[in-house]
């Protein structure tokens, strides 16, 4: 499939999934309009990781995507952009383009730079970070997104305990960018819910956060957390950003893993009503149509509230 065939694929699931873009903004943008509704929704660009890697579509055009199904925010993955955190030719396109599809740029989400719990790497792991912090803020983002791997020596808590250094270290430097450092549950122990908070609070910084991904709670083979109690446990420590994952639907276009009723009860009721980023991880639809049943299905649920 080529580009020009992924995008008219792109514009029948955008338009099948939810009509006129700027038809959808006028009820659903950061402004004042946004109170009467429970939480906003955006994309996040793992959704599109296979195209991406295929050369199916360019990095560049992920603001263009997202208008096209009518979302105003985007979430990035470095990956993407791997070398070119401090290219800021390339930086000021990405910020071109966003703003001309009117689209907000609101984290870029970070892998690849190192573990932060792990003792003898964490002064590289922060210091590696630190392009992407300056790169966010020049986009305009409100935050990045860090993993919280150790090197799995010692108890738990010893290993929350570097964790949260790391965290607070790279919190500390974020902190004049105006920028929020949050930590997803992204495998090992961070995809224990309790673990995760207990980082939060030995980080113990007002610029540091979780960012709970609803599908994200295998802590290893034949070990899963339940992902409601720690979508719940982690809610106190989000900041501005929380990850709708979806990987397959039925026919009735429900979510086969999560139920997204009870974890948008859990999400709206500890009082966040900001974005929630689609995250289709899935096989059994091409990325488009995934993103878009996600968004139906949010949209659905949204309404049930």
């Amino acid at each position: 499939m080529d580009r020009r065939t992924f995008f008219k694929q792109m514009a029948v699931a955008g338009v099948a999934g939810v009509g006129c873009a700027h038809a959808v903004r006028a009820g659903d943008t950061g402004g004042g309009t946004m109170g009467r509704l429970p939480f906003k929704i955006s994309l996040a660009q793992w959704s599109l990781h296979t195209a991406l890697r295929q050369k199916k579509i360019d990095h560049l055009d992920f603001a263009k995507i997202a208008n096209g199904f009518g979302l105003d925010a985007i979430e990035y993955v470095n990956q993407f952009f791997m070398d070119r955190a401090k290219d800021k030719s390339y930086l000021a396109e990405m910020k071109r383009r966003a703003a001309g599809e009117g689209v907000w740029s609101a984290l870029i989400m970070i892998d690849r730079e190192g573990p932060l719990g792990d003792a003898a790497k964490q002064a590289q792991t922060v210091e590696n970070h630190k392009k992407w912090v300056e790169a966010a803020a020049y986009l305009g983002c409100h935050s990045i997104r860090v993993n919280a791997q150790t090197d799995g020596k010692g108890t738990e808590e010893e290993q929350a305990k570097r964790a949260a250094e790391g965290l607070r270290l790279l919190a500390e430097y974020a902190d004049p960018f105006g920028l929020d450092v949050v930590v997803e549950n992204h495998g090992g122990l961070s995809s224990k819910g309790s673990w995760l908070a207990s980082v939060m609070r030995m980080a113990d910084h007002p610029r540091a956060g979780a960012l709970p991904d609803f599908g994200n709670f295998r802590i290893k083979e034949g070990e899963v957390y339940d992902a409601y109690k720690g979508v719940e446990e982690l809610m106190p420590h989000v900041k501005a950003a929380v990850s709708a994952k979806s990987h397959e639907f039925d026919k009735d276009g429900n979510e086969t893993q999560i139920d997204y009723l009870r974890m948008l009860k859990i999400v709206t009721g500890a009082g966040y009503h900001g974005y929630l980023g689609i995250e289709y991880e899935g096989k059994g639809l091409p990325e488009m149509e995934g993103i878009a049943a996600t968004k139906r299905l949010l949209e659905r649920t949204r309404a049930r509230l």
